[in-house]
């Protein structure tokens, strides 16, 4: 796959306006049919916005040269205003070094003077991509690293065949919690989960553990295979302290709580625990990470089926990925 064709397989834009090809800077030319498939060129800011709300580019360009300056300005903020398209890293042209400075507070997120040296302007280049990657790759509320990244980092673990554990957690009667507690309270538990994560996994593991946010309160985390057990268990203990506290007395001294379930019926709800399913490389050989996302989903649904907070070890050989766990595999509960 090239680096035109994007991460999946589908092939990229960028959108420039103002200039025509051959008044692009050779530089600019060249780094752009190296990280892009298409580019499109509109005459205004209007056309720009209309192609990027259609389908979001991988990079704007505007051209301020040449006494283009305050329309690409105007432009790069209607780009940054919109919701959508704001987080479009966006490189702006101009004739000097003294127009950097309004450009950047206008929001353009790059800015190349005509008089800047080409290598200067290609580490610029490069490092434009690699903010924003970097920034549309973390999840909001946690800033730890989404799918994408997820997916490329158990990529990198089945490359470099060292023996790894894919732990995939999970809140139960989270929620219910978001229904009694409300979202700011949910919200607070999701960065207190994140945190724990975080933190067992690197004081264990330091650089070679790695924890991803998926989405809501699913969390994926990778760690060497030897690690597992301990980062697990752990999880598991510390998460079982402090989860009553994320209650109000009177529910902490219950230890459950009425609330509805989809019908509306009143049920007893009990208090939040977690659930991790676990896949790893020790009777298994995986090609692609969407073998060890689906079996590791797999065995958290296995692990959310058992009582309180566990982790679940998929101990099967080699079978067809996606069949259902034939017997428990592994379920280690708090102490």
């Amino acid at each position: 796959m090239t680096a035109a064709q994007g991460t999946r397989g589908v092939r990229t834009t960028a959108v420039v306006l103002g200039a025509e090809d051959r008044a692009l800077p050779g530089v600019v030319r060249t780094w752009l049919a190296g990280v892009v498939g298409n580019v499109a060129r509109v005459d205004s800011a209007d056309d720009l916005m209309a192609r990027a709300l259609r389908a979001r580019p991988t990079v704007v360009v505007l051209d301020g040269r040449e006494g283009r300056l305050d329309d690409a300005m105007s432009a790069a903020q209607r780009v940054k205003r919109d919701s959508f398209t704001g987080i479009v890293p966006t490189l702006m042209l101009v004739d000097a070094a003294a127009q950097v400075p309004g450009v950047l507070d206008a929001g353009a997120d790059e800015a190349l003077p005509t008089a800047l040296p080409d290598d200067e302007a290609r580490a610029r280049l490069a490092a434009l991509l690699r903010r924003s990657a970097r920034d549309t790759g973390v999840h909001p509320t946690t800033r730890l690293p989404g799918a994408w990244e997820i997916e490329a980092e158990i990529e990198l673990r089945i490359a470099s065949r060292e023996p790894f554990a894919t732990c995939y957690a999970d809140l139960d009667h989270f929620k219910e919690y978001n229904d009694r507690y409300g979202y700011n309270e949910g919200d607070r538990v999701i960065r207190m989960l994140a945190l724990l994560l975080h933190d067992t996994v690197k004081g264990i593991c330091g650089e070679r553990g790695f924890v991803g946010h998926i989405g809501g309160d699913d969390f994926l985390f990778i760690v060497p295979l030897s690690a597992m057990a301990e980062v697990c268990g752990t999880i598991v203990e510390t998460f079982e302290t402090l989860v009553p506290y994320q209650y109000r007395e009177t529910d902490r001294r219950a230890g459950y709580y009425f609330g509805k379930d989809r019908r509306g019926k009143l049920h007893r709800v009990p208090l939040m625990s977690v659930s991790i399913g676990v896949v790893t490389t020790e009777r298994r050989t995986f090609t692609r990470a969407e073998q060890v996302s689906a079996l590791a989903s797999e065995m958290k649904s296995y692990a959310k089926a058992q009582p309180g907070s566990v982790f679940s070890v998929d101990r099967r050989q080699d079978v067809a990925i996606g069949a259902a766990p034939s017997t428990p595999q592994s379920s280690e509960e708090s102490p």
